[in-house]
């Protein structure tokens, strides 16, 4: 049995908790903070600590010699692979965690190990085996007070999100997705 509570066949599967539907796609391409193209003064706009999802924003901040205290990567951009300067980046032996969780779901691996790592002293990189694009919502939920999300806008740059201001929203566009919202946000906060 997982710490989670599911066997080790559940967690093998990555049992998924919640699928975003159609209609709801449009609001999960609004950007829930301020959007940059300049890491640096991302940075001195950002709290502590800085969670990330997406390996270019990764990279971005580890470029400007800030590692993530948790970071959510998959090997991708835009669903093309990441370039090999965005792969060295994140090619370092830090506490690594493997997760499964396919695109438009959140899985309640993805959701248990973004806990964990959010609660863990050390940084740790999740490796999603899927996408790890919804994975934003869920990490300002997770976030400590005074902490930063930052993650990708697509063809626009890197949105800082200040986790205590949006925490409602987020929340708000989880219960709107298809399945266990209240089993998530459980797993999330319990």
């Amino acid at each position: 049995m997982a710490e989670d509570g599911s066997t080790t066949a559940e967690s093998a599967t990555a049992t998924v908790l919640l699928e975003l539907q159609p209609a709801l796609r449009d609001a999960f391409k609004q950007p829930l903070g301020k959007v940059y193209t300049e890491t640096d003064a991302l940075l001195a706009d950002a709290g502590s600590p800085i969670l990330a999802v997406g390996d270019v924003v990764t990279a971005h901040l580890r470029r400007a010699g800030h590692v993530p205290h948790v970071a959510l990567v998959d090997g991708k951009t835009e669903r093309e692979a990441v370039s090999e300067s965005t792969a060295a980046a994140l090619s370092d032996e830090e506490s690594r965690v493997r997760v499964q969780n396919p695109a438009a779901t959140l899985t309640r691996e993805l959701l248990a190990a973004l806990r964990d790592a959010v609660a863990a002293a050390e940084s740790t990189v999740l490796h999603v085996e899927g996408e790890e694009d919804l994975a934003a919502v869920p990490a300002v939920i997770v976030a400590p007070a005074g902490a930063s999300v930052v993650y990708g806008q697509p063809g626009e740059g890197m949105v800082l999100v200040d986790a205590d201001e949006v925490r409602d929203e987020a929340r708000d566009l989880l219960r709107r997705m298809d399945g266990d919202p209240e089993q998530a946000l459980s797993l999330l906060e319990g």
